[in-house]
């Protein structure tokens, strides 16, 4: 039997047993017609001679009820959606040379129209005509479809001596060492644990009735987002940062009352959250603003916002529940990212905007000024081009546009463009975005920036890295010290990055498998001590055994 068709047949036995657990609700009538389309279905998937083509099962689907074909769809991932899309023709029935409508009209097939159902249910705007570049409906559909998918999924996250894991069952795992500056993040134990550590990726127990798509860590808090849409934190509460109301520390996962049908969340480095909606909403909420102190022996103390994009009176210090971004109510917003004092975030129409402080011109606005609500970075939507994604360090910031071309400014060590370039100011920052040259016709699928340090993942699934090295040797280039331009990893040659995350003591890169590689830190990697023999530091990337994590072409 083809992939397609056994494919089809899991889900429809994942069908029959919700049907079954419906069953006393079915009247004697509804019951004889299930099973009489039972029967009929099942001789669609009777094991076939070897010979058969995956084009031939794919027009024994055909011949299924269009109802039930349309939900096998909206059933399948991106990739069992391109597979099936090749192979039968009639599936797909988008003929480029054709005529636009209305005359005649364009013939759609079932891909496609499931393709922009997705869209439509996700709020993003799929438009009549093809954007410039596209010779054809379904691939530009299917690699945006796959492209907001992978925005989706967080499977890993890396905070001090701590990492986190969303398997393939959709399991919230951790390790590491539990306590960071009175923060214990690792979610296991409901009192304090002392200096608790564990060595090994575990399950977190109180999550277990939870499935987990992604999750997000900062140096004092953390947040899971469950496929309900439900978001879990814990951690340190002071500054208001968990979103419960109150500034109580949590050691173990709490649900935020206040948030539903949430597609996204991000954490920042100043004791700061946010959270999108499936509508496009964006919601923030911890630290409402900071002491700066001033410059050049100037011992003044000032406040700045930090990055929430809300009017505050002088008083508010907390916020202390999500509270909607009401500057970008007329935006559906896709993507958010926090740096340190400030906030980026994407719009599906392709913008950029920016908010916060602004101490080195993080905002991209070419000023050192701060900005308390939401600024469209005007130089961005001068390049024509279509964002789809953010990252935010502590002083710098990296955007990604639709055709895989990376922007970035801040902090020269990692903002990608190196050192010596004619844009970069005297004071090593760069406010204004400008593209990173070192990728070439390479194009960037995937991006992360923590602290002063940056990562890329091509097409190709090749990862780079650069930025200010530690004494982890964190870059995962070996020996080497800091590099202000992108290094491919040497050690991941021949595999195909799916998912990263990035941290100031180690990283964790998954595969197209769900396998993860891990460098850096041994504490925080979940390859064990080893007896007391075994080093510190892991250089060349090794992977966890055992351990497979919830990637787009994961079990």
């Amino acid at each position: 039997m083809s992939n397609v068709a056994t494919h089809a047949l899991v889900l429809l036995r994942a069908a029959a047993r919700e049907c079954q657990l419906a069953a006393p609700s079915f009247s004697d009538e509804q019951a004889t017609e299930g099973l009489a389309a039972i029967d009929e279905l099942r001789a669609h998937f009777l094991p076939r001679p070897a010979s058969a083509s995956s084009a031939q099962a794919a027009a024994h689907l055909l011949q299924l009820p269009l109802e039930i074909l349309s939900v096998i769809l909206s059933m399948l991932g991106t990739r069992e959606l391109a597979r099936l899309a090749a192979s039968c023709r009639s599936l797909w029935c988008d003929d480029p040379t054709a005529p636009l409508p209305p005359m005649p009209p364009r013939q759609v097939g079932l891909v496609e129209t499931e393709l922009r159902r997705r869209a439509v249910v996700r709020g993003l705007d799929v438009g009549s005509s093809l954007p410039e570049g596209a010779l054809s409906w379904v691939p530009y559909l299917l690699k945006r479809d796959r492209r907001n998918a992978q925005m989706r999924q967080a499977p890993l996250a890396v905070g001090p001596e701590l990492s986190m894991f969303v398997d393939t069952e959709g399991r919230l795992l951790t390790c590491g060492c539990d306590e960071m500056d009175d923060a214990f993040l690792l979610g296991h134990a409901d009192e304090d644990p002392g200096d608790a550590s564990i060595d090994q990726p575990s399950p977190v127990p109180s999550m277990q009735d939870r499935r987990i798509v992604s999750v997000a860590s900062s140096s004092d808090h953390c947040l899971a987002l469950s496929a309900d849409g439900e978001v879990y934190s814990w951690g340190e509460g002071d500054s208001g940062a968990l979103g419960h109301g109150d500034r109580n520390t949590r050691m173990v996962p709490c649900r935020i009352e206040s948030l539903s049908r949430i597609e996204r969340t991000a954490v920042g480095p100043n004791s700061t959250s946010a959270a999108v909606d499936q509508s496009g909403k964006l919601f923030t909420w911890g630290l409402a603003d900071w002491l700066v102190e001033g410059v050049d022996g100037d011992m003044q103390e000032f406040e700045e916002p930090n990055g929430l994009g809300h009017e505050f009176d002088a008083d508010t210090k907390h916020q202390l529940t999500p509270k909607r971004v009401e500057a970008l109510s007329q935006e559906r917003v896709v993507g958010v990212a926090l740096g340190w004092g400030f906030t980026l975030a994407v719009t599906d129409a392709g913008a950029v905007f920016s908010f916060g402080y602004s101490r080195n011109g993080e905002l991209g606005h070419g000023s050192l000024t701060s900005v308390e609500l939401p600024r469209r970075i005007e130089i961005l939507a001068q390049t024509g081009r279509r964002f789809v994604a953010v990252a935010a360090g502590d002083r710098h910031v990296l955007a990604l546009t639709e055709e895989g071309e990376l922007y970035g400014w801040g902090h020269e060590e990692a903002n990608g463009h190196g050192s010596g370039v004619a844009h970069l100011g005297e004071d090593h920052y760069e406010r204004t975005p400008h593209r990173v040259e070192a990728f070439g016709r390479e194009r960037v699928k995937l991006v992360d920036a923590w602290n002063v340090f940056s990562c890329a993942v091509t097409e190709k699934g090749e990862l780079f890295t650069w930025g200010r090295t530690t004494i982890y040797k964190n870059l995962g280039h070996g020996d080497e010290g800091p590099r202000n331009e992108p290094k491919r990893v040497e050690g991941l040659s021949g595999v195909k990055v799916a998912a990263v995350a990035i941290g100031s003591t180690h990283w964790l890169a998954a595969d197209e498998d769900g396998v993860v590689w891990a460098f850096g830190q041994r504490s925080a990697l979940g390859l064990g001590y080893s007896g007391p023999e075994a080093s510190a530091f892991v250089l060349p990337p090794t992977p966890i055994p055992t351990l497979r994590v919830r990637v787009l072409n994961s079990p």
